[in-house]
């Protein structure tokens, strides 16, 4: 059984959230965990420990939630509480998202001219973004092995994605026209393999 007392995949069942607050709370300490971004944390907590998503399946809803508008984790949590619970369960988990750590931030807010004045704490501040930087970069490896399921085939994945870090980290394109342009490639392609598949079945 899961932490959330729900049975696992190995249990013959599929794990998913027992109840309304267990998922309200599940996504209530992966955000309050996500200093400088969830995502990292996300994976860990919903694929790795919960055990509710598999890698691919967090993978496909990850990349349904880059090209909609709005925050990623944002439209993932929406996704994530409809598919369990239809509409209360999407907005049971975007409460528990964004409800404690806005109290959290607007808090912050109010003390940040002061704060930031002090020499220690920017620097502090900076060195999150490192480490905030490193964990969305371990979150991309760990996800790497799901590529190999992934309709367009591994290869035409990697150098997607390779174009996709050329374009944000070398040529510093706008990011709309990267999701709009590599996006609606890799959607392109998924669908030619897939009837290409389809046909020789």
């Amino acid at each position: 059984m899961s932490e959330a007392g729900v049975p696992l995949a190995g249990d013959g069942q599929r794990a998913r959230p027992a109840s309304l607050s267990v998922l309200f709370w599940a996504f209530n300490r992966l955000a309050l965990q996500g200093f400088g971004g969830v995502l990292a944390v996300a994976q860990r907590e919903l694929v790795e420990r919960l055990g509710w998503l598999t890698r691919e399946e967090f993978l496909e809803m990850l990349a349904i939630g880059q090209v909609l508008p709005g925050p990623n984790i944002v439209n993932l949590s929406l996704m994530i509480g409809d598919r369990f619970f239809g509409l209360r369960g999407a907005l049971t988990a975007l409460a528990g998202m964004l409800a404690v750590p806005c109290v959290i931030v607007l808090g912050l807010a109010s003390l940040s001219g002061a704060l930031l004045e002090h020499e220690r704490m920017a620097g502090a501040l900076r060195g999150m973004g490192a480490v905030a930087a490193g964990l969305i970069l371990a979150t991309g490896l760990k996800l790497l092995p799901s590529l190999k399921s992934n309709p367009v085939g591994r290869a035409w994945a990697l150098l997607l994605a390779l174009a996709a870090f050329g374009a944000i980290a070398l040529a510093r394109l706008p990011l709309i026209w990267v999701v709009l342009g590599l996006g609606g490639a890799g959607m392109a392609l998924a669908v030619w393999h897939l009837r290409r598949a389809g046909a020789g079945s």
